[in-house]
């Protein structure tokens, strides 16, 4: 099960994690020096919801930018209430 947003369609993204030494120019170093640049990945943060889908229930891997956005339509609570036994 890959990690995407069933609405906007986020999913993971690769990037660059870039290392710095030095003092900055305007502090009055010699300015920033990159040292090292290595991949990382950006990963959405998506949860598990129980939405209502074509007016069925089902459980559905959303980002917590969806849920925000109002784009999730949850399912009414239920009042369930057990059945009282028949004294007997």
């Amino acid at each position: 099960m890959s990690r995407e947003c069933y609405f906007t369609g986020r999913k993971t993204r690769a990037g660059q994690s870039i290392a710095r030494r030095g003092k900055a120019k305007y502090l009055g170093g010699v300015g920033k020096k990159v040292t090292g640049v290595t991949k990382r990945k950006f990963k959405p943060n998506i949860q598990k919801v129980r939405a209502v889908i074509d007016g069925k229930i089902c459980r559905i891997r959303v980002s917590a930018k969806a849920i925000r956005m109002g784009l999730v339509q949850k399912p009414v609570k239920r009042n369930y209430k057990p059945a009282e036994k028949a004294a007997g």
